[in-house]
């Protein structure tokens, strides 16, 4: 749902100056034709006073038929009753036509900030369906996953042991060795497929403890440097000194930060810079990884919480998934954003403290 544009505005209702200079000219006009011309003419202030009511309201529509009754008295009337008319007619538009404008402006602004309210509603009933359809959707993987996980697990330890005793055997051609050795490289990186499967379908439930940051951070920095592997990538820490401690999973919190690092480092290019920063805001601890990589397709932004979605050529697309498990399971929120200078940031947003049932 978008917000009504907002309606376009005239060079008269931008400036005052420019709407006031035009009718005290009309009001001049008015003056002189009725000298020069036609003594009905005098009643052409109306005109300006009407105008000026419109833009400013019933103060302006005031003051402008005081300015129309002051030239008008400055040119002789024929008649006396004649002029009192035409001012009672001045003061009474000015007024009325004030008051009306006014009130339409007010009404006007009412209903752009209902819109406005109606829009930010309706995102958040967006955001609120959207999280509860992929809430169905996870539920429902990780339950087929959890069962998978555990069918193919078997058979997968058998074909694992049956290579380890043919590998033990002392004649073999090199070219059956090398099959032995691929099939069980391949059972390993299986049984870490489904270790994942199952950290997705079945996360162990957090244990709360009251954790301080700095020391969880320097330990993600530390196991992060051992992930990046002779690359020139920069790790930088930046923690708020105001930010409290946190109760959550410390483990699991490492694993969620190490996880997001490891992505980060990934995704930038040589030389470039990774940031690990804390912060508090609003009474919830903000815990960010922003890196300056390609980023993300924004079509695809929302989609890097979903299982088996991913956008690396040989990535499972469950480290994201889990991490957002494990962040959910602590009361808190793994958010991604992408950087207007590029890359990604992405935040780990957390509660002080627990809410107890």
């Amino acid at each position: 749902m978008e917000c009504p544009e907002p309606d376009k505005v005239s060079v008269f209702e931008k400036s005052p100056w420019i709407r006031r200079s035009v009718a005290a000219a009309a009001l001049l006009l008015a003056a002189a034709a009725e000298i020069f011309w036609n003594p009905a003419a005098g009643r052409l202030c109306l005109v300006p006073v009407v105008f000026v009511a419109l833009y400013d309201g019933w103060r302006g529509g005031l003051a402008a038929a005081i300015a129309a009754t002051l030239a008008l008295l400055a040119v002789p009337a024929d008649s006396a009753a004649g002029r009192a008319i035409d001012l009672l007619t001045l003061f009474g538009a000015g007024l009325l036509t004030g008051v009306l404008a006014g009130r339409e402006r007010h009404m006007r602004k009412q209903y752009q900030a209902l819109a406005e309210q109606l829009s930010t509603v309706y995102e958040k009933v967006q955001a609120n369906f959207e999280g509860m359809k992929r809430a169905e959707r996870l539920s429902a993987i990780g339950q087929l996953s959890a069962g998978l996980a555990h069918e193919i697990r078997n058979p997968l330890a058998s074909i694992s042991g049956a290579a380890d005793i043919l590998q033990r055997a002392r004649q073999l051609e090199p070219k059956h060795a090398r099959c032995l050795e691929i099939i069980t490289k391949e059972c390993r990186r299986l049984d870490g497929l489904l270790t994942n499967f199952l950290n997705f379908a079945r996360p162990r439930p957090p244990r709360f403890q009251n954790v301080e940051l700095v020391p969880v951070l320097d330990n993600v920095i530390g196991l992060a440097n051992h992930a990046i592997r002779g690359k020139t990538v920069h790790l930088v820490k930046r923690v708020d000194p105001r930010v409290p401690p946190v109760e959550c999973d410390p483990e699991q919190l490492e694993q969620v930060l190490l996880n997001l690092m490891i992505n980060a480092i990934e995704a930038s290019p040589e030389g470039e810079t990774v940031y690990l920063s804390a912060g508090q805001n609003d009474g919830k601890v903000g815990i960010r990884v922003i890196d300056h990589g390609c980023g993300v397709a924004p079509a695809d932004v929302d989609r890097l919480f979903d299982p088996f979605f991913t956008t690396k050529e040989h990535g499972t697309g469950l480290g994201l998934s889990v991490a957002h498990q494990i962040v959910r399971q602590m009361g808190g929120a793994l958010m991604a954003s992408r950087n207007p200078e590029g890359g990604m940031t992405f935040a780990v947003v957390l509660a002080p403290k627990q809410r107890r049932p």
